[in-house]
């Protein structure tokens, strides 16, 4: 069993054979699969989703790309689906991105502080995103005393890896391992615990090696898996194990998906 804790089903890349995508995964050894809408114009396919396959659960929220976009409005939607939906199991993914910059830096700040108030507010675990902006991540993550979530497509090193695990936050490794396994990457995976480690593919983004370059599906995330447990030097269903008690224990025990499984 492989459990996808991160990826993208409901984008445009997989409009045209979406089903397909999923099924190959949940008929292939793959038990959970988390697809996270980045802004409001995915919020409703993926709690479609999350309706019409029993081991798929979602997140929403605003991605730091997109933070000018969330306003009263915006905020109100994403409180109906997080109401009425509660396979809706997380929120985000949210963050700051001092990369790319495609919101000022300002407001992705505003943004993220708004939103992990509102996901404290839903007893949530937040998924966070970040890029180039580890102390600002790390200041407003301890000024609003959020401890329940996960880094997702970890980045950085293992000093900063040590500072989230300390503030209680899972960190979860993408098919970017499988990239030449460069020596920051490789320390992180090595040092991350078995109990705080997840597994994604961020798909359609990251395929791992063999796909690199094309389109990324949840059925790849065997291969980060394999990856992580040569790197730990154990064997992959220790890791498979881990990944499956932590998913669990971080999305499936929120208030919502307590709700839902017992709708």
């Amino acid at each position: 069993m492989f459990i996808d804790s991160h990826c993208h089903l409901e984008m445009e890349s997989f409009k045209k054979d979406r089903d397909e995508v999923i099924k190959r995964a949940l008929n292939d050894n793959i038990l959970y699969i988390l697809t996270v809408g980045t802004e409001e114009k995915y919020f409703k396919t993926v709690s479609e989703l999350t309706k019409q396959y029993k081991n798929l659960y979602g997140a929403i929220g605003i991605h730091p790309h997109n933070s000018t976009q969330l306003n009263e409005h915006t905020e109100k939607k994403i409180k109906e689906f997080l109401n009425i939906n509660k396979k809706i199991v997380a929120y985000g993914e949210i963050g700051l991105d001092f990369f790319k910059n495609y919101s000022p830096q300002n407001i992705q700040r505003e943004v993220f502080i708004r939103q992990v108030l509102l996901a404290k507010d839903f007893e949530l675990p937040i998924i966070i995103h970040s890029r180039d902006a580890k102390e600002d991540t790390l200041k407003i993550l301890k000024d609003t005393k959020a401890t329940k979530g996960v880094i997702h497509c970890y980045s950085y090193n293992k000093e900063y890896a040590k500072k989230f695990l300390d503030l209680g936050f899972y960190i979860s490794i993408s098919g970017t391992i499988t990239y030449g396994k460069k020596q920051d990457a490789v320390d992180v995976v090595r040092y991350i615990p078995m109990d705080r480690l997840l597994s994604e593919t961020d798909a359609p983004f990251l395929a791992p090696v063999p796909f690199r370059g094309k389109r990324n599906e949840p059925l790849y995330v065997k291969y980060t898996v394999e990856t992580i447990a040569q790197l730990k030097g154990i064997n992959i269903e220790e890791v498979k194990i881990a990944i499956f008690e932590n998913f669990k224990n971080l999305f499936l025990n929120s208030s919502n998906a307590n709700e839902g499984n017992n709708q």
